[in-house]
């Protein structure tokens, strides 16, 4: 049921996608296309604090950013391109598949959680983090798992995982929750804390940025029930082994000479833009576990 969802949920983005812009494709592959365009295309978020958002100069600024960012310079050495431009777009958890199959974009630099389902269309680099599937609440507020959502309404970021896991969930346990589908993280925020949505059900991590950045953080709290623990990789093309084997090279090396550790220590346990806010979200076993082991293995 749930792979039968997400395949239709596919099927409508790439309906709704058919007239963006695609870019020609080099039968060499990614690196080719780079090569022969000049630039190279990184798809980011606006809101997805720390991994992919925009600053107070409305610069893309991030963890994955900035793992992009030491991709590129691989692409630059190997191409031996070092004028290579680098074009940013704006993406949507919705569309960042549709327009990593149509060209639009080379990378996806943000949040993406590597399912097996999305695996028939996209490729994912190694793994960069590992999240669990939580909701934000009310603190003072009586839901305490995802049984105590029940005829309650509940807003859900379009195209993520966890639509399909609390449905999953939802009739596990034989419970109806009222969903409430939004473009993006912040707009499912805003639903929660404007009081049009009891929950927000998300991934773990981006639930305390948006909490510890909100107007008051002392309001809302992440329950201890959990749908799934979910690894998180950078989207790229399906097929283009030569693209991701440079890709994973370049995350591999930074793992091993631990500048991988210091990016994230960088982005998750000392403060960052705009508002200075300190996530204090250190590096969980399973992602040392993966950083030791480095692996694209997907849910």
């Amino acid at each position: 049921m749930r792979q039968a969802a997400n395949r239709l949920i596919y099927l409508a983005l790439f309906a709704t996608t058919m007239s963006a812009p695609a870019y020609a494709q080099s039968p060499g592959g990614t690196l080719a296309k780079i090569r022969d365009s000049g630039e190279i295309r990184l798809g980011h978020r606006d809101v997805s604090v720390p991994f992919s958002y925009l600053d107070d100069n409305q610069k893309p600024v991030g963890f994955a950013m900035d793992l992009c960012g030491r991709i590129v310079d691989a692409v630059k050495r190997e191409l031996k391109l070092p004028s290579l431009q680098t074009k940013l777009q704006p993406i949507q958890l919705s569309t960042q598949i549709p327009l990593i199959e149509n060209g639009t974009i080379d990378i996806v630099c943000g949040p993406a959680t590597n399912t097996l389902e999305r695996q028939k269309v996209v490729a994912f680099s190694n793994t960069i983090f590992v999240s669990s599937i939580r909701a934000a609440v009310r603190k003072d507020g009586p839901i305490k798992t995802f049984e105590d959502m029940n005829g309650r309404a509940v807003s859900l970021t379009s195209g993520s995982t966890s639509i399909g896991l609390l449905t999953a969930r939802a009739q596990e346990k034989n419970f109806q929750t009222k969903n409430m589908l939004t473009p993006d993280h912040g707009a499912s925020f805003l639903a929660l804390t404007t009081g049009r949505s009891d929950a927000f059900v998300m991934d773990d991590i981006l639930l305390a940025s948006l909490i510890a950045n909100s107007a008051n953080p002392a309001d809302w709290r992440i329950i201890d029930d959990s749908l799934r623990t979910e690894p998180y990789g950078l989207i790229i093309r399906k097929g283009d082994g030569e693209f991701k084997a440079l890709v994973d090279k370049t995350l591999v090396a930074m793992m091993t000479n631990n500048e991988f550790q210091e990016l994230y220590a960088k982005w998750f346990t000392r403060p960052i833009p705009p508002k200075n806010v300190n996530l204090n979200f250190p590096m969980t076993a399973p992602l040392k576990d993966a950083v030791a082991n480095p692996n694209d293995k997907g849910v």
